[in-house]
């Protein structure tokens, strides 16, 4: 059986209360007690009258904190009672497993099967599966499942075709039914419009969402197909659901969108098509909310989409990036919108680990003079080569807004977003080098007392030893190509920076010298083992080539001054 100790799974149950924060409290309060578990979002909803929880762990301890929630909501929410601008039809309307590393979705649909069987079995709650996880095709789909919402499960649920998946086919009047599946990561999104206007809401959500609209003909009657089913016109974009809705809370009309695939339809064009047929109805777009979190890359990529409308370079730092989406999208249009509560791999992030890069450079410099041999000159020289690369990235950034040289913009732009590529690889390579130091001082560390415990050890400082070449020599390549963005800019960027170019070669060149040293002495006692040699002859053209790179930068930058 596979080991999923080390798998993460992230659970993003949504609760059919959104105004009593006690009741929210105690709900969460059940996630936060189970160890293994770490509750990233609580976002409520006073106008849907719906919390969307996030939470994320191992699998085990996931479904675990997940029963216990839906548990807890049944015993608290009585859907009686409930009332709110959201979809629902039960206490806990909806509970996905997403996986997000060390798990397939094959072996998530078993967990969310877990699942639901004990929350049908033990809490009473009947469940349906639904995406990954459905039964049947015609249950893939949460719109279909939740179709009729509460008020009509009663009839619903003791149809034979809509019998659900765990738990009795019986009516549970105050917990309802829950939803339970596998899916790929979803964005929930709302765009604000400057209308208080549901219907024309919806006009627009029609108008983009995949599913489109129902026909109708010159009497405003539904057409039918041979079938009597409705015929529908697909709208603009795949892997988009939405509705419209006034949310009376901020007095205005949204789009609300859930994003299923945001490789296929990334956020900003769904921003951006949102407008134009806003625009065409009338209306118009004033922002937009993201509801529970999002993903670094859909933010990153938005940034970079709307700066290419401005004809600016993108070549920027990843804060930088994410502030222009933001503004863009208008996405702090509504109350203050904080990355780092929002963005989930800033939420994953262990805020105890200690980095290098992270330190101040009176810190790092300490730290670097300090007793201990690491950090050392791997790291160093890694440092030296993000520094080269900012240089040269610098230089590119200056030069694609430079005065009388607009329709060079792009070129230049190109060349920065190679260089922040090549400045973040290296930081990355400053900590690395350090770890891989640690990883043979752990081997070295391990027991040695059988033949098996030597046998282990040995293999082990073998394999952390070859890392610890891997990692200089990785250093090499990336400074080498930092030299060469340095050498075009000193040669063709903003000649009132020739000298910054050339300062960025000279890191560069001293990174790939630097790492030249830590390769060789790290492989003296491997120098024939096949992962090694030639790993060591391609050090060898490393090294050479720079040298000759570092004559030509000196060469393109001393006759630039003269």
């Amino acid at each position: 059986m596979k080991d999923f100790s080390n798998a993460i799974i992230e659970c993003v149950p949504n609760f059919s209360e959104g105004r009593d924060m006690n009741i929210i409290n105690q709900i969460t309060a059940e996630i936060e007690k189970v160890e293994g578990v770490r509750l990233l979002d609580v976002d409520p909803g006073k106008a849907t009258n719906r919390t969307v929880v996030t939470f994320v762990g191992n699998p085990y301890a996931v479904i675990e904190a997940a029963y216990l929630a839906i548990k807890k909501a049944g015993e608290l929410i009585d859907m009686r009672n409930h009332t709110g601008e959201h979809p629902r039809m039960g206490a806990t309307d909806v509970c996905p497993l997403i996986p997000i590393s060390g798990i397939t979705m094959a072996e998530t649909v078993e967990f969310a099967r877990k699942l639901g069987e004990r929350v049908g079995r033990d809490a009473g709650i009947p469940v349906y599966l639904y995406e990954y996880a459905a039964t049947a095709e015609y249950r893939r789909n949460l719109a279909e499942i939740r179709s009729g919402e509460y008020e009509g499960l009663p009839a619903k649920i003791v149809k034979e075709e809509w019998k659900p998946d765990y738990g009795l086919a019986k009516f549970n009047a105050q917990s309802g039914a829950t939803v339970i599946g596998a899916r790929d990561f979803l964005i929930a999104y709302n765009v604000n419009l400057n209308t208080t206007s549901t219907r024309r809401a919806n006009a627009v959500a029609f108008d983009i969402r995949e599913k489109g609209r129902q026909q109708k003909d010159e009497k405003g009657k539904t057409v039918k197909d041979p079938n009597g089913d409705p015929v529908w016109t697909p709208g603009l974009l795949k892997n988009v659901k939405a509705i419209g809705w006034f949310i009376e809370e901020y007095g205005v009309a949204q789009i609300s969108i859930n994003l299923t695939n945001m490789n296929t339809t990334p956020l900003h064009i769904v921003f951006d098509t949102a407008c134009d047929r806003a625009a065409a109805r009338g209306m118009r777009v004033t922002g937009s909310e993201l509801v529970g979190l999002v993903p670094l890359q859909a933010l990153v990529e938005a940034g970079k989409y709307f700066l290419l409308k401005q004809e600016r370079s993108i070549g920027v730092g990843e804060a930088e990036l994410v502030r222009i989406a933001i503004k863009s999208l208008g996405l702090d249009e509504l109350g203050p919108f904080d990355p780092q509560k929002k963005i989930i791999e800033y939420r994953l992030r262990d805020t105890n680990a200690r980095k290098l890069v992270d330190m101040t450079v009176t810190r790092f410099a300490q730290e670097t003079a300090s007793e201990s041999p690491a950090p050392g000159g791997g790291s160093v020289s890694a440092l030296c080569g993000a520094m080269g690369a900012a240089l040269g990235t610098m230089v590119a950034n200056l030069s694609s807004h430079k005065k009388g040289w607009d329709s060079r913009w792009k070129e230049f732009s190109d060349h920065a977003a190679a260089g922040q590529a090549l400045m973040t690889e290296l930081l990355y390579l400053v900590d690395e080098d350090t770890n891989a130091f640690n990883a043979i001082m752990a081997a070295f560390g391990m027991p040695k007392g059988t033949d098996e415990e030597k046998a282990a050890r040995k293999a082990a400082i073998e394999a952390a030893t070859i890392y610890a070449i891997k990692i200089p020599f990785r250093t090499m390549e990336v400074a080498l190509q930092a030299m060469d963005l340095a050498i075009e800019m000193a040669a063709k960027g903003n000649p009132n920076s020739v000298s910054d170019a050339g300062v960025g070669a000279l890191c560069a060149r001293t990174a790939v010298k630097g790492c030249y040293l830590n390769v060789k002495i790290n492989a003296q006692d491997l120098k024939e083992h096949p992962e090694v040699q030639p790993l060591l002859l391609k050090a060898e053209e490393i090294n050479a080539a720079a040298d000759t790179k570092e004559q030509e930068a000196w060469n393109i930058v001393l006759a630039a001054m003269k």
